[in-house]
């Protein structure tokens, strides 16, 4: 069972090595990188390529890890009992399975993500290490242990908010998604854009690197916001020279909002083109 990526996801070889070590060493891989770099579209891919279902679980702020175990609806049995429902008399009925346990059940071994881990608070990795390390988990209203059937291939994903504890990162296999550089990108956008004018894509990505490089962006432009923009592009057929007028006129692109997504950018690229235009450069 080996990840080699798909059409539709364009993986690097770090990044294929990462997932088979992970899927060997039979441990979660922990995936970080800038928001909008694929984190999640991994899992999906992971699953699709290998043949596998797919379980996600999203983390909020206000998620507890004995959510993704199950959780226990005292207050639906203690009204049906008022209300002489029969069903009282077995507690599993007031007992929902979480993520990881529909993953421990599974009888197909599955891909469960545990997207944006970073939401939660400080104890939620920890609260998870016995469960996500032994596989297993005992459920107190029922007396039971569920244990996996077999181990799933769990993908973890975070936005690097906020540090994980050291005990739950050495209990996985990391990577780290770099962005990508100009010629992976160029690769990303055929896979979205099949046959996509050379020149456009090339003026395109001119710009869009431009604009991350800017000293002072708040929130630097991500891939799928590349992608959005480029679709508006070619839905509003416009022109590379277009955009090479622009650039050459250090005016803010077109259809700027798919890039910077805050006033506070969109007045410093005004400002910084400004003055390149003053200082004639």
């Amino acid at each position: 069972m080996r990840f080699e990526g798909s059409a539709d996801y364009v993986a690097t070889e770090d990044l294929r090595v990462a997932v088979n070590a992970a899927i060997t060493l039979q441990r979660p891989l922990l995936v970080k990188g800038e928001p909008g770099t694929g984190k999640t579209v991994l899992a999906h891919e992971v699953a699709r390529s290998l043949g596998l279902p797919m379980l996600e679980w999203h983390i909020k702020s206000t998620t507890k890890a004995h959510q993704g175990l199950y959780e226990y609806d005292a207050v639906s049995r203690l009204r049906d009992s008022q209300l002489g429902d029969p069903r009282v008399s077995d507690i599993s009925n007031y007992i929902k399975r979480g993520k990881l346990w529909e993953a421990f059940a599974s009888e197909e071994r599955p891909v469960l993500l545990i997207d944006e881990i970073d939401k939660a608070d400080i104890e939620f990795p920890n609260d998870l290490l016995q469960e996500l390390d032994r596989m297993e988990f005992f459920v107190y209203e029922t007396g039971e242990t569920v244990k996996a059937a077999q181990r799933p291939i769990v993908i973890i994903t975070s936005n690097n908010e906020k540090d994980l504890p050291d005990a739950f990162l050495r209990r996985c296999f990391f990577h780290f998604i770099r962005f990508p550089d100009a010629d992976t990108m160029a690769e990303i956008v055929e896979v979205h854009f099949p046959g996509i004018k050379q020149r456009l894509l090339s003026q395109a990505l001119s710009i869009f690197f431009q604009v991350r490089e800017l000293p002072g962006l708040k929130k630097k432009p991500s891939t799928s916001e590349l992608l959005d923009w480029l679709k508006l592009l070619l839905n509003e057929d416009i022109d590379e020279t277009v955009l090479r007028e622009h650039e050459s006129k250090k005016l803010i692109p077109p259809l700027h909002g798919a890039l910077l997504k805050n006033e506070q950018d969109v007045h410093l690229f005004e400002r910084l083109a400004f003055m390149a235009r003053r200082d004639g450069r």
